[in-house]
């Protein structure tokens, strides 16, 4: 009974990485997703980035090349396994491609709604930018600042920057992202850190050798993908914890190791950068796909 329930609370960490309630743990993974009514981001769609709290240059620049990497068509960063390769699943969903660009990025070093935000702030910052219709405004949160809900049972987050869901149809999104690092990088930013609950594998070196960011890549590429093709069971959260072939609860499956650094990734981006992805439901296989 007592491994019965260490390994429900190691699954509930799992789906916590993708923003899940402990609810979704009791349901059968359907075959087919079905849509619920929200935002469906199709065709050129702009990401504007808020940096809440403090971020090096460096920092930024691993996740601007990543959003970047998604529809990047360029010979080196798009040989398989790759950052597009992977968003390339997302135009088997409803409505077909979706192409990002990044937008507008602001710089809120100072803390203005200070180190503990609520929920409502999201929406609040989300709007910041005026994104307008068709865009994602992607919030940052620095390893010293804490969320609602952050580390407890979510790193992340995604929902519509207006109030009204037939001007939210339209496609004003936003996306919340935490960084972990200094709070709950074995809840969070799993597997390069050992995990809070479960089999403590040892954990993976982060490929751009920053735990909290390289998390935070996994947990944005998943809502971005979630906010794009907005299934009922969203399209990376049905393969929660799977980055290579073979995986199973505390293991991540095979990935790639580069021989230099040590570092394990599975998706290659602009810049000779190289990251690690989560799995994403495919719906014409009915299989969680991975790069590797």
């Amino acid at each position: 009974m007592a491994h019965n329930n260490r390994f429900a609370i190691f699954l509930t960490f799992l789906y916590a990485i993708a923003g899940l309630s402990a609810a979704a743990l009791v349901e059968e993974q359907p075959l087919v997703l079905k849509y619920h009514n929200g935002v469906l981001l199709k065709g050129n769609v702009t990401v504007n980035l808020i940096w809440y709290g403090k971020f090096t240059p460096i920092q930024r620049s691993v996740i601007v090349d990543f959003i970047r990497s998604l529809n990047s068509k360029d010979a080196a960063s798009s040989a398989s396994p790759s950052v597009a390769s992977w968003w390339k699943t997302t135009e088997k969903y409803k409505g077909g491609s979706s192409t990002l660009v990044v937008g507008k990025q602001l710089l809120l070093e100072n803390y203005p709604l200070g180190k503990s935000l609520k929920n409502p702030y999201l929406r609040s910052l989300s709007t910041k930018l005026n994104g307008g219709l068709r865009s994602i405004t992607v919030i940052l949160t620095a390893k010293d600042v804490t969320v609602e809900g952050f580390c407890m049972n979510r790193c992340g987050s995604h929902g519509t920057s207006v109030s009204k869901p037939r001007r939210a149809a339209n496609g004003a999104a936003y996306v919340w992202v935490g960084n972990s690092e200094t709070m709950c990088p074995g809840y969070c930013a799993w597997p390069f850190h050992q995990p809070i609950y479960g089999p403590q594998t040892p954990p993976l070196v982060a490929p751009n050798g920053d735990v909290g960011v390289d998390g935070m890549i996994i947990n944005l590429a998943t809502l971005l993908a979630n906010t794009v093709t907005n299934p009922s069971l969203e399209a990376v959260s049905a393969c929660t914890g799977i980055f290579g072939s073979g995986s199973y609860p505390g293991y991540p499956g095979q990935v790639l190791v580069d021989k230099t650094t040590g570092s394990s990734y599975n998706a290659r981006g602009l810049a000779g950068r190289k990251y690690l992805l989560p799995a994403m439901w495919d719906p014409q296989t009915l299989t969680c796909k991975t790069l590797v």
